[in-house]
C-alpha cells in the first residue's frame, strides 16, 4: 500500500483502526510494516496498538478528545471532570480526558494529549443504561460523535471512585455550578446506585444548591 492510498482509505476520518485497512494483496505483517514507517517518518500518529490519526498536514479533520477517549476503550463514554467541564457544571479546563467502562484502568500518554480509563463495577454501569440514562451520544465539531455522562452521572462517578468524596468540604471545592445539574436527575442515579455514600453527597449537595439559591 502507498501512502497516497492510505489517505484515500481514511479520507476525514479522525482516527482509524489498522483492521479497517485491509486491502487485497496487502497482508496483515506487511501492513503493519508500513504503518511503524509512516509513524517513524511523522506521517501517522499512533495513539496506541492499532489506534491511528494522521499527523498534519495530512489530516483533514482533528480528532475530538472525546472521540479519542472512546475510540482509545471501545464501551466506554467520557466522564468525571472531562464531562462535567463540558457541560459547564465546573469552571476549571481540564488536560486530561477521563473515560469509565467496564475495562482495567489504563493511562495513554499520546501525541494528542493524557487519556484516563477508569473501572466502574457493573452496579455503576447499570445507571448509563436506560431508564438512568446515565450518559448519551453528543455531536461534536466537524460532525464527530461521542459518548459522553450526563453532567450527575460523571459528578456521582467522580464521587465513586474519589476517597471521602461524599465530605461537604470537598463537594464545596468543586465549585459546582448548580444551574447545570439536574437534582431529579441526580437523586434518580444515587437511589438506583444503593450506594451509601452516593445517597450521602447527594443530600450534601441539595443543602448546598438551596443554600445557594437564597444567596
Amino acid at each position: 500500500m502507498k501512502f497516497s492510498e492510505l489517505l484515500e482509505l481514511v479520507d476525514d476520518e479522525p482516527v482509524f483502526e489498522s483492521g479497517e485497512l485491509h486491502t487485497a494483496g496487502t497482508s496483515a505483517g506487511a501492513l503493519a510494516v508500513q504503518l511503524s514507517r509512516w509513524h517513524k517518518a511523522g506521517k501517522l500518529l499512533q495513539l496506541r496498538r492499532g489506534l491511528y490519526a494522521l499527523a498534519p498536514p495530512y489530516r483533514k479533520t482533528v480528532p475530538s478528545p472525546f472521540l479519542v477517549a472512546n475510540r482509545l476503550m471501545p464501551g466506554s463514554y467520557v466522564s468525571t471532570h472531562m464531562a462535567l467541564a463540558y457541560h459547564g457544571a465546573i469552571p476549571e479546563h481540564v488536560f486530561a480526558a477521563t473515560s469509565c467502562g467496564a475495562g482495567r484502568p489504563r493511562t495513554w500518554e499520546t501525541p494528542l494529549g493524557r487519556y484516563i480509563h477508569q473501572f466502574l463495577c457493573p452496579g455503576m454501569l447499570h445507571l448509563a443504561s436506560p431508564p438512568a440514562m446515565g450518559y448519551r451520544q453528543v455531536e461534536l465539531t466537524l460532525g464527530q460523535r461521542a459518548w459522553v455522562a450526563t453532567p450527575e452521572k460523571a459528578l456521582l462517578d467522580l464521587i465513586y471512585l474519589t476517597p471521602e468524596a461524599d465530605d461537604p468540604r470537598w463537594l464545596a471545592e468543586m465549585r459546582l455550578n448548580y444551574d447545570c445539574l439536574d437534582m431529579g436527575h441526580l437523586n434518580v442515579l444515587a437511589e438506583a446506585s444503593r450506594r451509601p455514600k452516593l445517597a450521602r453527597a447527594v443530600h450534601h449537595l441539595e443543602q448546598a444548591a438551596r443554600e445557594e439559591s437564597w444567596v
